[in-house]
């Protein structure tokens, strides 16, 4: 048996996260950085990602960034080969990145909902593919952590149904894919998160529909949760730190809930 600090020890590792610039991507790189992965931080906006990634390096971990449209096949296939360049190999990716504003199905355009398939659904495709391509090529095996949501299994709220839909998706990509990679090793799951303390969740809050007391819903929501609070981005880091280590050897095509027991009142 491996001794525990052995099995939770990334280094010598290269893991790509994608919108790890703030929230539950950032936690994540933090955890994978700590337990001495090297960092890429993927982010649409090119300054916060380089904010975070020297956040990274003062903690003494090694990062660095590159600024990444997830939903473009040109901004993947350079983050991969960037990545490669960098550090010679790729071990770990985590699809975090996504958006979830809330529009009623009748004010909802199709643009509105192509533009959340795309970045939310079509990323994990592209990232997944070509990071995929060079796991295989490295004959080393690895890992991929999709973060989906609880709204991956239930609605969580009116308003959501391009992101309920591009969830559900990614949860279904999960299972398939990690059938087609397990023959080289690669290890493909999912973390289900509920409500979790992030500046996503309070754009959601600004963006809700006039006729929704969105504060009153939040509220509502942490009241009736067994735990009474909602969620730490940590606690989602800590959880693909899991899933990224030895410590989850034999689990794949499998999806984690990290929700403070809110499926227990939907």
């Amino acid at each position: 048996m491996k001794k525990i600090n052995t099995l939770l020890d990334l280094s010598g590792k290269t893991a790509i996260v994608t919108g790890g610039a703030k929230g539950i991507g950032y936690s994540i790189a933090y955890r994978l950085g700590e337990a001495g992965a090297s960092v890429v931080i993927a982010n649409r906006n090119r300054k916060n990602g380089i904010d975070a990634a020297n956040k990274l390096k003062k903690f003494g971990f090694k990062a660095f960034a590159v600024k990444t449209d997830v939903s473009k096949e040109a901004d993947v296939k350079n983050l991969i080969s960037s990545t490669m360049k960098k550090y010679g190999g790729l071990d770990i990716l985590v699809n975090n990145a996504g958006i979830y504003p809330s529009v009623s199905l009748e004010q909802m355009s199709l643009r509105d909902f192509q533009e959340v398939i795309s970045i939310n659904l079509n990323s994990v495709f592209l990232c997944t593919k070509y990071a995929a391509q060079e796991m295989v090529k490295k004959s080393k095996g690895g890992k991929i952590i999709n973060i989906t949501s609880v709204d991956a299994i239930h609605p969580s709220s009116v308003g959501l149904a391009h992101y309920d839909a591009s969830k559900h998706g990614v949860w279904g990509f999960t299972k398939n894919i990690a059938l087609e990679l397990a023959p080289h090793n690669i290890w493909v799951n999912a973390i289900a998160p509920g409500g979790i303390l992030t500046p996503g969740l309070k754009r959601l809050q600004e963006s809700m529909p006039n006729n929704i007391d969105n504060k009153k819903m939040i509220e509502d929501i942490t009241q009736k949760l067994p735990m009474r609070r909602l969620g730490d981005p940590d606690e989602i880091g800590k959880v693909a730190l899991f899933l990224a280590s030895d410590m989850s050897s034999y689990m794949t095509g499998t999806q984690i809930v990290v929700d403070g027991g809110m499926l227990l009142f939907m």
